[in-house]
């Protein structure tokens, strides 16, 4: 398996701090007519001077002569640091837990947001030593400079290459461990005048590999007695039937919600409600119970990334996901927005709506008939000699009026617009297979239990029916 590629910036970083030990020192040129000292400030670059360099600076150049005074530095050797090598599998977990920023104050919270699990790896040990070369045009300069630089190092100047508390390898000490006074010899030819002094550096640092971050969350369900009546874990597992009666599913604080719409409210135990039933949607319950209570034992929620899941109470291997944000101006509701993917698969064709057919019928309440047609009844329309629902005869081969449409509670009767007739075309009386059936009007989708019509998914769910992502 091909190494993955990673690169933290380790050794730039150690280097970058060296460059700051050394970027605020100045020189003294002269006095002015008013007596006060001209400082110059002494830049600091990374890079030998080498000769092609040196010619670019030089302009190509004998008579020209690199400005003065100046330091550069440059890493004179990398070695692996055995005295300093520890257990190279060990891997230390570090636990911690955000608080929420409230990005308009620009200040953290006092509740909690995410939780993670850092993994370490152990690092590997380097010694990194250092080179740096003061260019100067005189000792006067010479002098100043080292008598600045000199006196940091009794016996060595600490840095840390990152603020990140986490960050282990951060911290590292810069020593002193030679110096070469001048890079001129006696007597003098007719090279270049500048004079370099030369201090060599070692700094004992560490390189690592990249940590492993986990995103922890909280027990979100506890499912007791996972194993069957044989002892087996693998089929128990995947049977969510309950286990000699014993087996059960725990939310925190047993914490219920109820689904009406894309309004999704949360609620305590002992709250009324209704399971998921009948085609008439349930109403919102009493409660106080605030979401951003509830939030604070799973972590933080996202507007529009963080989900919460249902787990379908007619099919346990079916959950019904969405993406919740907060209520704008009722922090009792998360605003429910389901993925479509998870919510059943429709078996029968969707319906125009749901009506009463002895209260309203094509032209009398409703939209003129029209083919194709589709309406759920919750009523019966009558027999024959009834009577009953006229609006719903159709016509019989032109104007004349039909015979009456027979249908029951729960049937779904379609218009046919070449033959100008309604008729049943699911007969709730012989079938009891499950179906599904989405209402265009509302967009609800309902579930046919072989007796009645209930609302495939929404409605109430109680404890250990329901889980948080954050």
């Amino acid at each position: 398996m091909a190494q993955q590629f990673f690169y933290d910036e380790q050794i730039r970083r150690f280097l970058l701090q060296f460059t700051r030990i050394f970027s605020g020192f100045e020189v003294e040129y002269g006095r002015n007519d008013e007596g006060v000292k001209g400082l110059y400030r002494v830049p600091v670059r990374y890079g030998d001077a080498t000769r092609q360099a040196q010619t670019i600076i030089q302009q190509n150049s004998a008579n020209s002569l690199p400005s003065t005074p100046m330091m550069s530095f440059y890493v004179s050797q990398l070695t692996y640091a055995r005295d300093r090598v520890q257990e190279p599998y060990f891997v230390e977990k570090k636990s911690l837990r955000q608080r929420v920023w409230d990005d308009a104050a620009g200040t953290y919270d006092t509740t909690q947001a995410n939780a993670f699990t850092i993994e370490r790896l152990m690092p590997v040990p380097y010694n990194l030593e250092v080179t740096l070369d003061i260019w100067t045009s005189n000792t006067n300069q010479k002098f100043q400079i080292l008598e600045q630089v000199l006196t940091l190092f009794n016996p060595a100047l600490e840095i840390q290459s990152t603020d990140n508390f986490l960050d282990w390898t951060s911290l590292s000490v810069v020593e002193l461990i030679g110096t070469n006074w001048s890079s001129k010899t006696i007597p003098l030819g007719t090279e270049d005048p500048i004079d370099v002094s030369t201090l060599r550096f070692t700094m004992p640092i560490w390189i690592s590999s990249p940590a492993k971050v986990k995103k922890l969350g909280v027990v979100q369900k506890i499912i007791a007695s996972m194993y069957d009546a044989e002892g087996d874990y693998n089929e128990a597992i995947l049977n969510n039937d309950l286990l000699l009666g014993t087996r059960q599913k725990i939310t925190p604080y047993d914490y219920q919600v109820l689904l009406i719409g894309n309004q999704l409210q949360v609620l305590e135990e002992q709250a009324v409600g209704e399971e998921v039933g009948s085609i008439t949607p349930p109403t919102s319950q009493p409660s106080n119970l605030l979401w951003h209570t509830v939030i604070d034992l799973y972590g933080e929620l996202t507007n529009g990334i963080s989900q919460v899941r249902l787990t379908n109470p007619y099919n346990e291997d079916n959950v019904i996901v969405g993406t919740v944000a907060y209520h704008p101006n009722d922090d009792r509701f998360l605003l429910f927005t389901v993925d479509e993917d998870t919510i059943p698969t429709n078996t029968l064709s969707a319906i125009t709506a749901i009506v009463d057919p002895q209260r309203k019928g094509p032209g009398a309440g409703l939209p003129a008939a029209a083919d194709g047609q589709r309406y759920l009844f919750i009523n019966d329309t009558g027999t024959d000699s009834d009577g009953n629902a006229e609006a719903w005869r159709g016509t019989d081969n032109g104007d004349q009026p039909g015979s009456p449409l027979v249908a029951k509670a729960n049937d779904i009767v379609q218009y046919d617009g070449s033959v100008k007739r309604w008729s049943v075309v699911f007969d709730s009386s012989n079938l009891s297979e499950i179906q599904y059936v989405t209402n265009t009007t509302t967009g609800i989708q309902y579930r046919w239990d072989g007796s009645d019509w209930l609302k495939s998914y929404e409605g109430l769910y109680p404890g250990g029916e329901w889980s948080f992502v954050p």
